[in-house]
């Protein structure tokens, strides 16, 4: 009978520990590069070992994306042909059984298929991450995005203690992908919540129009900082409007710069929203907040925690490009009062570094970093044109101005004083 009772409170008690298990949630550190989400993951090799590798979390993307090496690593199966990709080509390859985040085994059985992206070093031109964790996998647990601690916490549903103003979102049962009932200057429509854009993007008609109707809101010509997204040539004509204030389910953002949504991929998009759709609200507008999403209950918590933004576009004013090669060449130089910002710059050249710091083998957000600064620091750009090398002092400018926003410190530039 003892021996009975011995092996039902060890029944008891180990089922309780599965649950912990189950139901705990875990945070770990994030690298914020170009305003998206970085983070170490581990995944298991052929032969029982883990490998460490940069993830990036990207809710706004259902599909799963690695690289090619790593796939071949983990001992992955292709499937059919290669197909054109956001830069370069890629191929339908056998999606991992799980992964780990912090000690958190996070499943992705899911997913049938995954996307390899072929011959090269990460999933995206400029970024450091090797696999993404899309919106199909994270729909099945609680997230948390804390941008000003640089912290991501995941947990199974109901682990994860969310605050802040809450609104209700349609979610895409499918694929996990987010809309929010959204008001800009009285209208009404839909937006997408994508932390995994570094910028917002929003109709380019409406964005014109807009700019006619509020001539006063802060509106330029040529994707700048964040609005840099991939390098592709469209940014270079863009235009940038920044909108006072937008109305995000029960949440207010201000002061947010948008970026135009080229027609044709906001077509796209709304097709597969499934439902009419003015764009997205992109990373760069929630930096200051806690972002939850409580994905089985279709609610999304923001808590503003810093009340002094950073400036956002106080910046050299090129736009760039990066490589296979991971070379920066610049497709655009933005205006500033009306003349080019850099005008010893041109469209072709390779920028090979900053202030001493190389940009080759930089992400997009550290080369953005260094062409950061205080309006009127000068940065010493070393580039390279027709296969010589020469330096142009380049001044930081204010752009996309909107309303003063209180800073606790400007940031100082490590390789160069001030």
């Amino acid at each position: 009978m003892k021996l009975l009772g011995a092996l039902i409170a060890t029944l008891i008690l180990n089922l309780c520990v599965q649950a912990q298990s189950v139901t705990k949630a875990v945070t770990v550190p994030i690298t914020l590069d170009h305003n998206r989400t970085i983070i170490d993951v581990y995944l298991t090799l052929p032969d029982g070992k883990t490998k460490r590798v940069r993830a990036w979390v990207d809710n706004g993307n259902a599909e799963l994306w690695m690289t090619e090496d790593l796939a071949k690593q983990l001992g992955l199966s292709f499937n059919g042909d290669a197909k054109p990709a956001l830069d370069g080509k890629q191929r339908a390859v056998q999606a991992p059984n799980s992964l780990q985040i912090g000690g958190m085994s996070i499943s992705l059985a899911g997913i049938h298929e995954g996307q390899a992206i072929l011959d090269r070093e990460s999933v995206a031109p400029g970024c450091s991450a090797e696999i993404t964790i899309p919106s199909s996998v994270l729909r099945s647990y609680d997230v948390l995005f804390d941008f000003p601690n640089r912290q991501f916490t995941i947990g199974a549903p109901g682990s994860v203690s969310f605050k802040g103003v809450s609104s209700k979102l349609l979610l895409d049962s499918k694929n996990g992908l987010i809309q929010v009932p959204s008001k800009i200057e009285g209208q009404e429509f839909n937006l997408a919540l994508d932390v995994g854009a570094s910028i917002t993007l929003l109709s380019g008609e409406q964005i014109v129009q807009w700019h006619k109707a509020e001539p006063s809101w802060p509106y330029m010509i040529g994707g700048v900082a964040a609005g840099n997204m991939w390098g592709s040539e469209e940014e270079a004509r863009w235009p940038m409007l920044r909108i006072p204030s937008i109305q995000f389910g029960a949440a207010t953002l201000s002061n947010v710069a948008a970026a135009s949504f080229p027609d044709e991929e906001l077509k796209w998009f709304q097709n597969r929203a499934g439902v009419a759709t003015m764009g997205l609200i992109g990373a760069n507008a929630l930096l200051d907040d806690r972002v939850g999403i409580d994905y089985s209950h279709s609610t999304v918590y923001l808590e503003r925690t810093n009340r002094n933004s950073a400036p956002d576009m106080n910046v050299v004013g090129l736009m760039l490009r990066p490589e296979a090669d991971r070379r920066y060449t610049i497709i655009g130089v933005a205006d500033y009062d009306g003349k080019p910002s850099v005008p010893e710059v041109k469209v072709g050249d390779v920028l090979v570094g900053v202030d001493g710091a190389p940009a080759t083998g930089a992400t997009m957000g550290q080369v953005w970093s260094l062409l950061g600064g205080t309006p009127g620091q000068v940065r010493t750009l070393t580039l390279e044109r027709e296969g010589k090398r020469f330096t142009v002092d380049a001044p930081v400018r204010r752009f996309l101005a909107g309303e003063p926003t209180p800073v606790k410190s400007p940031r100082k530039n490590p390789h160069k004083g001030n």
